[in-house]
């Protein structure tokens, strides 16, 4: 049924969609894209805890996506099940449940939204969406890969935004005192 889902969007390419779900993969290469926000938001005193909750977050989804899930689950990717379709990016390495670029993406997401931003997670679903979306275009995830990956995510964000406000609250307690 995945490999369906798969072979449908595969219906979609043009040239130019092409070009761009290529570059909208490689924003989320080794979560780039967020480790740059992350360093971004901690350099703006005013932005600092969304940063860091997206440190912690981030960290957290490094060891629960790639250093625990997709190896125990050890799934195989769906352009090894189907060898016919042409990949237009460099063959992952690693294994393909849970999505880490989705992962990434909706921990930055959530870690921002879950830490009270106001603005910057709507910009930032619209782009893991996309990064999400570019890993079934691109045909080196299936759908539940992308699913895991962003319930993974969400819980990571989650996680790495109440771990920061813990901290920042028990802060200010002892400043108080």
């Amino acid at each position: 049924m995945e490999i369906k889902i798969l072979d449908m969007i595969q219906n979609l390419h043009t040239t130019v969609g092409d070009h761009f779900f290529i570059g909208i993969t490689k924003l989320g290469d080794a979560g780039i894209i967020w480790i740059f926000l992350t360093i971004l938001l901690l350099i703006l005193p005013k932005m600092r805890k969304y940063g860091l909750a997206m440190l912690v977050g981030l960290c957290i989804d490094v060891i629960v996506c790639n250093g625990l899930l997709k190896n125990l689950v050890a799934r195989t990717r769906p352009c090894d099940v189907n060898t016919a379709i042409q990949l237009l990016i460099s063959h992952p390495t690693d294994y393909s449940f849970p999505s880490g670029h989705t992962a990434a993406s909706f921990t930055a997401v959530a870690a921002l939204y879950f830490s009270g931003d106001k603005k910057i997670w709507k910009a930032a679903i619209v782009l893991g969406i996309l990064i999400a979306f570019s890993r079934m275009y691109l045909y080196v995830h299936y759908p539940t890969d992308i699913l895991g990956g962003a319930l993974i995510g969400i819980f990571s964000g989650f996680v790495g935004a109440k771990i920061v406000c813990y901290i920042m609250k028990k802060r200010k307690m002892k400043q108080i005192i």
